[in-house]
């Protein structure tokens, strides 16, 4: 039944995604399918890129509680199928993160995180397990300490591959099939050359895939150091005539060099079919609102249902459908969808 409801639920959002394209008009049946919430915004290491690590979020900084996440996941369920426990800041920081994962597991929800990989005591490992947790994502971006550094500042490259090592280990001993163990790796300009090294040591480390996943740059108009060669691995791509050309309307940066690859077409499927919810409460349009500037709801003080159809929410997403260059964020995008 649960599956039958979640099923219709994903159509019912698809269908009313395709209408509100084909009519210009924000529809919205059913609930989203897709959502993230954020254990934590603190984080123990200082990536360049990220708002975090860079204490550049203007919100405040603090952890979800066990009440809240409960109220949370009570409202979206049974509707819910896929459940992201990441934002910003590193999940392991919040003590709570596998009560979190098991409360969410025992209403028969996919659930996953992310992490950079330097909380893995034998005791959270051993936790990380038994909470039911589905796939876990780990960052290991390079294959030594000294290309790993250039972007996880304060990290140890050591320490994570002993973490990969160890939980490999320990799952095997509890005889345990999840979480699915991942390895993502950044491609930035410091460790592009070793792309081809990585799948083999993620499967000497005895993890079960490695991804691979280009780098978002805040911003990218006139490159940055980080800034991988164009080609397969960069969201982005030089502009030819870059020195001479006139900025259009929509551009916020005077002759930018750079552009992002993906059109930006006048809608998005994240709008139809899931959001974020930050730690404090807030509902936010997408991942990308790093600082949640669009907040459309606060579920301290109102229901998720009353958010999720309400006349702000659909307001914004009249706004994608009419011209989303519109907004900073979505600039930066490169969802297809």
């Amino acid at each position: 039944m649960v599956i039958f409801i979640r099923v219709l639920n994903l159509f019912q959002l698809f269908i009313s995604y395709i209408l509100a394209n084909f009519i210009r008009k924000p529809i919205i049946f059913g609930t989203p399918a897709f959502i993230s919430i954020e254990p934590t915004n603190r984080c123990n290491l200082r990536c360049p890129e990220c708002p975090t690590g860079q204490s550049g979020l203007n919100r405040a900084t603090g952890n979800l509680n066990q009440q809240d996440f409960n109220v949370f996941i009570d409202q979206l369920s049974p509707q819910l199928a896929y459940l992201t426990l990441y934002f910003q800041g590193e999940p392991y920081l919040n003590k709570d993160l596998f009560k979190f994962i098991a409360y969410a597991r025992s209403r028969n929800v996919y659930v996953w995180t992310s992490t950079n990989g330097h909380c893995f005591s034998e005791e959270n490992i051993r936790k990380t397990i038994d909470s039911g947790l589905n796939k876990l994502v780990i960052s290991l971006d390079g294959t030594d300490q000294k290309t790993y550094e250039q972007y996880r500042i304060g990290g140890s490259f050591e320490t994570v591959v002993e973490g990969i090592r160890d939980f490999v280990r320990i799952r095997k001993k509890m005889t345990a099939r999840k979480p699915l163990l991942e390895i993502q790796f950044l491609v930035l300009k410091p460790n592009q050359h070793q792309v081809s090294e990585i799948k083999k040591f993620g499967k000497s480390l005895g993890a079960d895939r490695t991804v691979l996943k280009t780098a978002q740059f805040n911003d990218f108009e006139h490159g940055n150091p980080l800034m991988p060669e164009e080609g397969k691995w960069s969201r982005y791509k030089r502009i030819p005539d870059a020195g001479s050309r006139m900025p259009d309307s929509g551009c916020r940066i005077t002759n930018p060099e750079f552009i992002l690859k993906n059109p930006l077409r006048n809608r998005c499927f994240r709008m139809w079919s899931g959001c974020v919810i930050t730690w404090d409460g807030k509902v936010v349009p997408c991942c990308f609102d790093k600082d949640a500037e669009h907040c459309l709801g606060d579920l301290k003080t109102q229901s998720f249902k009353e958010i999720w159809k309400g006349e702000k929410y659909q307001r914004f997403r009249k706004a994608i459908l009419k011209n989303r260059k519109t907004f900073e964020m979505c600039k930066n995008c490169s969802q297809r969808w």
